[in-house]
């Protein structure tokens, strides 16, 4: 991996890399137990199997592949589209604006940019409706990634090839210690 010198000053970073759920809204939100509800009814609906057994499976794939997504494409050759767009039907009443984020975010110099195990449109749903969709460069999603997910180190060689980022003049945010280890 690259040099991973900290900023002596965060005013001199250039770019500001965010991770998304739990991160850009508190975890008290639990969206995620939504998103996870909804990976149990999916595999549920593909394997035709009870309630536990999805639960089980979803975790067992967890562990083993770095996502559930990964594990559901290798051994079931689920479309991961399918899958993402179908976790992410959720309620997002639970999550609050938050306007002292929004005029942090308005403060930080240099570009912006959202990097999620999540897709895309996900990541579009909660900035815009936190009302903090204006301040972000671009999302590195789950799909560029080649559904690979953090913390793969690959996966940061590639966001870093994409944006052209400098790590030593970068700050990561992140809700995950081991994201932030590559």
């Amino acid at each position: 991996m690259t040099n991973r010198t900290p900023l002596e000053n965060l005013a001199d970073a250039s770019v500001w890399i965010f991770d998304l759920d739990n991160t850009l809204y508190p975890s008290s939100c639990n969206l995620f137990s939504q998103v996870e509800r909804n990976m149990t009814q999916f595999i549920i609906n593909l394997l035709e199997v009870e309630h536990q057994v999805a639960h089980d499976i979803q975790k067992k794939y967890f562990r083993e592949h770095g996502t559930t997504m990964r594990g559901l494409m290798h051994h079931h050759n689920v479309e991961p589209e399918e899958f993402l767009d179908f976790v992410h039907d959720i309620d997002l009443s639970a999550v609050p604006n938050d306007p002292i984020l929004d005029a942090h975010l308005s403060r930080l110099p240099g570009r912006k940019l959202i990097f999620t195990n999540g897709s895309t449109s996900h990541a579009e749903n909660i900035t815009r409706h936190l009302g903090l969709d204006h301040h972000f460069d671009d999302i590195f999603d789950i799909v560029a990634s080649d559904y690979i997910p953090k913390p793969d180190p690959g996966v940061y060689e590639l966001l870093i090839r994409k944006f052209d980022i400098q790590p030593t003049t970068s700050v990561m945010v992140e809700d995950m210690a081991r994201n932030l280890r590559p």
